[in-house]
């Protein structure tokens, strides 16, 4: 009997996440920390997984799945610095995420909707957050023009018709969940902490990890 590791990882992911929700509701730390870490290697083995042809856009890929492991690792310790090295590591791997994008897409109109739609929701982010933020402005502003800089890069993919469909729209909406999670994030550390910011963005969080990783099986 063959087994599929995809399939084991499938079965895993909601589980871990389940487990990683209450001990985020319970503030239970030494549950958090090897939940986290653990689900998070799952997404850096699906991406393995699909691996086909080790082209760049697969090594951006995976070089920025691995930036963001370490990023869960930071942000699951409890000392304040770690927020900030969190930061760097995801904004290490959203850079390979912008790279790995763009190597494959075409600049078009679909990256001028995307430009024009980043910047006005960035903006609007970044003013509301500002008041908050303290020392972290710049560390934030930075963290908010690089993850803008994913999203433009997945509009543009989405909008080059010589890559499949499914691989197009598994990193776009993969790049948009993650946007996403992010607000609730930034909610959590500098607006109010509160289990609602985790219960909605850690599964935005997980589910664009994945599909990203997904899309590595999908593009040429």
């Amino acid at each position: 009997m063959e087994i599929n590791p995809l399939k084991i990882i499938l079965s895993l992911a909601p589980v871990l996440l389940a487990g990683l929700l209450y001990f985020e509701k319970n503030e239970n730390r030494k549950g958090l920390l090897p939940t986290k870490t653990f689900l998070s290697v799952l997404f850096i083995i699906t991406g393995l997984s699909q691996v086909q042809l080790w082209q760049p856009f697969t090594l951006f890929i995976i070089v920025g799945l691995i930036f963001c492991l370490g990023g869960d690792v930071f942000l699951a310790l409890p000392q304040e610095r770690m927020f900030l090295f969190g930061l760097v590591s995801f904004l290490l791997g959203h850079v390979c995420y912008v790279i790995g994008f763009f190597w494959i897409a075409q600049v078009g109109g679909l990256t001028i909707v995307g430009t024009v739609t980043s910047l006005v929701i960035g903006l609007i982010i970044y003013r509301w957050l500002k008041p908050h933020l303290g020392s972290m402005q710049k560390p934030v502003l930075a963290y908010i023009v690089v993850i803008s800089l994913m999203v433009i890069a997945a509009w543009s993919l989405l909008g080059t018709n010589s890559q499949p469909d499914a691989g197009r729209w598994l990193v776009f909406l993969g790049a948009i969940s993650f946007y996403i999670s992010d607000i609730f994030v930034a909610r959590d550390r500098f607006l109010k902490n509160d289990f609602v910011n985790r219960l909605w963005g850690l599964p935005l969080y997980y589910l664009g990890q994945f599909l990203i990783a997904f899309s590595i099986g999908s593009i040429r």
